[in-house]
């Protein structure tokens, strides 16, 4: 039985990550962190990683980017594995999750769920393609109005996996009003709509002569993504350190 300290267990995505391990039998969270700490999760909750006597076997952290620095340093005293899904690092923040991760385990997404994982293999081959024979390339990203990054991380994380196939030829584009000029062949055009409740919506975008190919994802709830966290909490515990992606755990499925 894998134990999970859940880091955010009172947000809603650490409520709906709660929900999931009830329903899973290899894994049990056994005492959250959430600076507003409530009594109703079943478990214990404390408002810091301070304040925590639980030892757990990995964390699973939905909290936000803010608190991502003291999470890292908990994890390395503890040498703790870390699945971390919080978005909207820092290019320093990110840096360091690598640097870190030569000492605990840590497991790091832009996106948890296994459909947009699949996809961003099928784009690497489908970009060697597509992009191969002149097609424009555009992403469109659709979330909830509260979300407060944009692009996505997902958005990005789909962009990078077209570039890294075509040898990082292309730079991105996330405003053309600036600029009246025509559309570089080597830039990946990314758009960012918020709006009203929407979980998660991406379509890339292969625009070539008299034809279109569009892959798409769409996020019906944030089950998805507590579930592929979950899975990857259980793949992850025990592991020696070192830097994972979902992919790793797709393949160990």
């Amino acid at each position: 039985m894998v134990k999970i300290l859940l880091h955010g267990c009172c947000g809603a995505m650490g409520r709906t990550v709660t929900g999931i391990v009830k329903d899973t039998k290899d894994a049990e969270i056994v005492a959250g962190i959430d600076l507003n700490p409530s009594a109703d999760c079943g478990y214990p909750v404390f408002s810091s990683l301070k304040d925590c006597d639980v030892k757990a076997d990995v964390i699973i952290d939905f909290a936000s980017a803010k608190a991502v620095d003291g999470l890292l340093d908990y994890c390395v005293a503890t040498k703790t594995p870390l699945v971390l899904c919080t978005t909207g690092l820092t290019e320093e923040q990110a840096a360091r999750v690598s640097e870190e991760s030569g000492k605990t385990a840590i497991l790091r997404s832009a996106n948890m769920s296994l459909g947009v994982n699949t996809l961003l293999k099928l784009l690497k081959d489908a970009a060697k393609v597509l992009a191969g024979a002149g097609f424009d390339v555009e992403i469109v990203e659709k979330h909830h109005n509260q979300k407060l990054d944009a692009p996505s991380g997902t958005a990005l994380a789909l962009a990078d996996s077209v570039n890294e196939a075509m040898g990082g030829v292309y730079h991105y584009v996330y405003d053309r009003s600036a600029v009246r000029a025509k559309r570089d062949p080597k830039e990946i055009g990314i758009s960012s709509v918020r709006g009203g409740s929407i979980v998660g919506d991406h379509d890339v975008i292969f625009a070539g002569k008299d034809e279109v190919v569009t892959f798409s994802h769409t996020a019906y709830s944030k089950a998805i993504f507590a579930k592929g966290a979950v899975q990857a909490a259980v793949f992850l515990a025990e592991k020696e350190p070192g830097l994972y992606t979902m992919a790793d755990v797709i393949e160990a499925v």
